[in-house]
């Protein structure tokens, strides 16, 4: 009798993950309408516990999952991350598109340029609400209900400011708008790393940040010559218009991806059918948290990354000056292409084009250097690259910044030709986007469990550099002139180079010092344990009961399947580490 061929774990793995209908597939209708859908396979699954009140039932994530996130089809994965990139990307325009008007607005209402330009700065101020307060709200009741209530308040202000009878009401209808459109500065980060490993989730960052850095450049582009021709009501409706196209589509096609509230829902459904107790596995490991404790945690814990740990610090200060500097440009522009440069206001905005093309430049080059991370990940079984491996495109952007904005200062005299100062915005764009995604990149590698507050506190600061910088740009510019007053962001961007280099040398050893990026390379470390040995226990008991098998028909043939057994633990290992590589939050 022939010996039997040896079982190929590894293609087994690779063929059930990468075979296109492995999972059972819900209809999108039935993920956006239900977050408690209960298959057959969960219901007669054998869950760990005995169904009491001591011993719950504990609820979890299955392999073959068709409501685990993680496990959602790729293109629902990127269909949904591109709706909350559009999120975005709607409320960064509106933060600049009404600057097109501000000569319209200041004649309509016979307002002061001060008072016209604080709309811009009250706006992006409004967007340290997100983080303060839809955040937490996402992490008690899910992502889904927040972003159709906060959008749909968005899409309601934004439109009722077309109506305003003065100059206060469109400043406080324009911030509660913007204060509602918030949630998308916390919820498609939330979303993301809900669906996405930490391995693939860089294109996915990329398209829900860079894509967002697009709307300041993009509003004045929009809106200068619809200012100029059928003046700032036009230009606000068209920002109440992109909103509510991504608020219905969003409401028809974004399902809620928050796990902690999914497993919660299943778990109460399933306890209602049986009438046995089930509990997420996920509260009863890290306890069910109350509304105080989720919004004291928010509030707090954020300052204290912000102010304990110097690597939060450091790159805060340093992502809220380029912040800053990017919506100072909205005031400094005019001022340098209008007034010394005489362009039409209706073409003004076309100065901004440069910057945009410094973006798309940087997103193109993250979206190469993302390939090297992967490799890099690849190359590792257990665990994954140091938080480090994330510094280098910041790197670059470090040194190419204050290039970009000495050149732009010292190039827009009239008399050069306007093509060679745009240059100097060309290279912010880029340098803006490369930091920022590498820099971000870095926070939640290396805080992980503890991302959300580290990009909390890092978000405030930025909204208070967005909101003060542009109403110094014009005093300083008329006290200093447009070469020197466009220097003063160039030297900060200079005293700031050394910052990505210092962390990427030093940054292992800083992080040992540091608390919360020591205690979460701790837990990170746990974890990773915790899978080896899982991993190493299945192919135990594999090996185990094949050897027991073969032994009984034919001793060679357990002795000829040793080499395989050890290429299918190394794989084995890889495929568990794959989906494990970051922890969900």
């Amino acid at each position: 009798m022939a010996p039997l061929a040896p079982i190929d774990l590894c293609g087994m793995v690779q063929s059930q993950m990468e075979t296109k209908d492995s999972t059972p597939r819900f209809h999108l209708y039935r993920l956006v309408l239900s977050q408690s859908t209960i298959t057959d396979d969960v219901l007669q699954h054998q869950w760990e516990g005995d169904g009491t009140i001591e011993n719950p039932y504990l609820v979890e994530w299955l392999h073959d999952d068709p409501r685990d996130p993680h496990q959602m089809q790729e293109w629902l994965k990127w269909s949904i991350t591109l709706l909350q990139a559009a999120s975005f990307l709607s409320i960064t325009f509106a933060s600049s598109s009404l600057s097109a008007a501000n000569p319209q607005i200041q004649d309509h209402f016979g307002a002061s340029s001060e008072l016209v330009v604080a709309d811009t700065s009250l706006f992006v101020l409004a967007f340290a609400i997100g983080p303060a307060v839809w955040a937490p709200l996402s992490e008690l009741y899910g992502r889904q209900v927040i972003y159709f209530i906060t959008y749909g308040m968005t899409t309601l202000f934004a439109g009722a400011t077309i109506a305003s009878p003065n100059i206060a009401t469109l400043l406080v209808l324009r911030f509660l708008s913007a204060a509602f459109g918030s949630s998308a500065i916390s919820n498609a980060g939330g979303v993301v790393s809900d669906m996405y490993t930490a391995r693939d989730r860089g294109l996915a960052t990329i398209a829900f940040i860079g894509a967002p850095f697009l709307g300041p450049s993009l509003g004045p582009i929009a809106c200068d010559f619809l200012a100029v021709s059928k003046g700032w009501k036009w230009v606000q409706g068209l920002t109440t218009i992109f909103n509510a196209v991504v608020f219905l589509v969003g409401i028809c096609l974004i399902p809620e991806t928050y796990s902690p509230v999914l497993l919660q829902k299943r778990a109460a459904k399933l306890s209602k059918m049986t009438g046995a107790v089930y509990k997420s596995r996920l509260d009863v490991e890290q306890g069910h948290k109350t509304a105080g404790q989720v919004f004291t945690k928010t509030m707090v814990r954020p300052w204290i990354l912000l102010f304990l740990e110097p690597i939060v610090l450091l790159l805060s200060i340093y992502m809220a000056i380029i912040y800053g500097t990017m919506y100072m440009e909205f005031a400094a522009f005019p001022i340098v292409f209008e007034e010394a440069r005489h362009w039409p206001q209706s073409t003004s905005g076309l100065s901004f084009l440069g910057m945009m093309i410094g973006q798309i430049l940087g997103c193109a080059y993250s979206i190469l250097d993302d390939g090297r991370y992967k490799k890099i990940a690849d190359s590792i079984s257990f665990g994954r690259p140091p938080p480090e491996a994330r510094l280098i495109p910041a790197m670059v952007g470090a040194v190419t910044l204050p290039i970009g904005l000495f050149w732009f200062a010292w190039t827009n005299f009239p008399r050069i030709h306007w093509i060679v100062c745009q240059i100097g915005t060309v290279l912010f764009g880029f340098s803006h986007v490369s930091i920022f995604l590498s820099v971000v990149n870095y926070l939640v590698d290396g805080y992980t469990v503890y991302a959300a507050s580290a990009l909390a506190g890092n978000a405030v600061i930025r909204a208070l550099f967005g909101a003060a910088f542009p109403l110094f740009t014009t005093p300083m510019y008329d006290r200093l002139g447009i070469h020197w007053g466009s220097s003063i962001s160039a030297f900060l961007a200079a005293a700031c180079l050394p910052f990505p280099w210092i962390f990427y040398k030093y940054g292992p050893a800083i992080r040992r010092h540091c608390r919360y990026a020591a205690e979460s390379a701790r837990q990170l470390d746990a974890m990773t344990d915790r899978m080896r040995v899982q991993a190493e226990q299945k192919i135990a008991g594999e090996k185990s009961s094949e050897q027991s098998a073969k032994s009984a028909s034919s001793p060679s043939a357990a002795a000829n399947e040793e080499p395989n057994l050890s290429r299918k633990t190394t794989c084995l290992e890889r495929h568990v580490m794959a989906l494990g590589r970051l922890p969900r939050q």
